[in-house]
């Protein structure tokens, strides 16, 4: 049984490039979707459920596309057909975006940029696992971080650099700003590109080569599945009981939502304990009803990292435009250049999050996977939280400088840590499970967050950012319930080397 070849600097290079029209394209919407909604006349209170879009259609799209990943192989190869065809599904989103004539149209269009970006990301993680013998996973993980950091600058900053040389950057009632329309022209056509050049540089090993690698795990032995009815029960009853508390005491319908998730996957599991069929649906509930012990406590992690990104992407733009830009009406210059700031914000976040995918490495060397973990986490909490106390926009780069550590984290070492524990013949499908906890705790923040914020906050969007501080807090607390693996490959990982 032969071992994986270590791949050249160059094609780890091309294998991960296409992460940076990915990232273009997710940089984008996460910059500007609070925008476009708050434009077309959304207010405080709907954007979280306009956003949920995004994390159902992660839900549904990426354990699906990642079992169907799995299980294809042709003259295209196995991965890269998924990255090609959601790319081009995506340019065509990201064209029609910026265009929609009213606030439905708009997230009706959230949900197809959404699925079509799916369709391209989910693959790659399981592509690097595939494709990179164990001691150059680190690598190829933190070398997607790399491009993703590169990618969020570049799309984060396009609107403001563009009303700096000149492009309108407010527009009449009901029509999106020049600067936003030609940023999403330009995203469509990076995510084309880079994910091509992905596409026709890199090959990749067939299903019988790639299971014959002595770094392959053995093939995984489906759970017994016969109480899958115990957790099924618990969980439609917890949603029955959630119905029935949210009716009663008229709590904010955007709850109705997460009970309604949570009765849904009890009758999903009732539903598995029966069944006969052998279909994909089938296999997929299967493989999450038995997924593997180290998987199940990354996803702690994975819950509360996820909250706290998504608390700052549905709440960073109104926050710097209310805290401090002084103002809350999208229609006006003082909001529209709080709204390019926080686009400028993103953007630094990103690079420092480049910066971090150099340092990372060291950091595990000298302190070990948990502990880097740990403390990237913390930086990110205490640059959220700084949003409260800070006025003057420009100290927020340095709260940013904390929110980039924690993001080049928690989209690397979690990943590391995961595919060294998963079989080859199901790195697709458990990499599109594992962001069921990406997902899962972006509904509850589009749930909750709205109804917190109304209930407790007087509707100030900045304590959206300070309740992500706190989940990124627990977070870390949950990295400690992990344990350390024998990284002796990553911990012999030095930086990224230039090109």
């Amino acid at each position: 049984m032969s071992h994986k070849p270590e791949l050249s600097f160059r094609q780890i290079w091309n294998m991960s490039i296409g992460f940076l029209g990915i990232q273009f394209a997710f940089g984008l919407q996460t910059a500007n979707v609070s925008r476009i909604f708050q434009t077309l006349g959304a207010d405080i209170q709907q954007i979280p459920l306009l956003w949920v879009a995004a994390p159902i259609t992660g839900l549904l799209v990426q354990p699906l596309i990642g079992y169907a990943s799995d299980h294809t192989w042709g003259r295209f190869g196995r991965r890269r057909p998924y990255f090609f065809i959601g790319a081009v599904l995506t340019t065509l989103a990201l064209v029609a975006m910026p265009n929609s004539p009213a606030l439905w149209v708009a997230a009706v269009m959230l949900w197809v940029m959404n699925a079509s970006v799916n369709i391209s990301m989910e693959p790659f993680r399981a592509f690097v696992a595939d494709q990179l013998p164990t001691s150059q996973r680190p690598t190829g993980f933190a070398l997607q971080s790399f491009f993703i950091g590169i990618g969020g600058v570049l799309s984060s900053i396009l609107p403001w650099v563009l009303a700096r040389i000149g492009v309108a950057n407010v527009a009449p009632a009901g029509q999106i700003p020049a600067t936003v329309r030609i940023a999403f022209y330009a995203g469509g056509a990076v995510m084309l590109i880079a994910v091509a050049w992905t596409v026709f540089t890199t090959r990749e090993y067939p299903p019988e080569r790639l299971h014959g690698f002595s770094d392959s795990l053995p093939a995984h032995v489906d759970a017994d599945v016969s109480r899958a009815w115990r957790p099924g029960l618990a969980m439609l009853a917890a949603g029955a009981a959630g119905v029935f508390v949210i009716w009663q005491f008229a709590f904010g319908w955007q709850l109705y939502l997460l009970a309604g998730g949570l009765g849904a996957a009890g009758v999903l599991y009732l539903w598995l304990s029966r069944t006969r069929s052998t279909g994909m649906i089938r296999q997929v509930m299967t493989d999450l009803y038995g997924m593997p012990g180290p998987m199940r406590r990354l996803a702690w992690v994975q819950f509360f990292s996820w909250f706290a990104m998504f608390a700052l992407w549905l709440y960073a733009t109104p926050t710097v435009a209310a805290v401090q830009f002084g103002s809350s009406n999208p229609l006006s210059a003082a909001y529209n250049a709080g709204a390019n700031w926080a686009d400028v914000l993103a953007g630094a976040y990103s690079g420092f999050a480049v910066l971090a995918a150099l340092v990372i490495p060291l950091m595990v060397r000298a302190a070990g996977l948990r502990w880097s973990h740990v403390i990237n986490l913390a930086a990110a909490a205490l640059g959220l939280i700084s949003f409260l106390w800070i006025r003057n926009p420009d100290w927020l780069l340095l709260s940013m400088l904390g929110v980039g550590f924690g993001w080049a984290s928690i989209l690397s070492l979690p990943y590391t840590l995961l595919a060294d524990n998963l079989p080859a013949g199901k790195m697709g499908v458990y990499m599109g499970m594992f962001n069921f906890f990406i997902t899962i705790p972006q509904i509850l923040a589009a749930s909750v967050l709205g109804v917190l914020l109304h209930a407790f906050f007087g509707n100030q969007p900045v304590y959206g950012l300070v309740l992500g501080g706190l989940s990124l807090l627990i977070a870390g607390l949950c990295t400690l319930r992990v344990a350390e693996p024998g990284t002796g490959s990553l911990r012999a990982a030095g930086p990224i080397a230039p090109v």
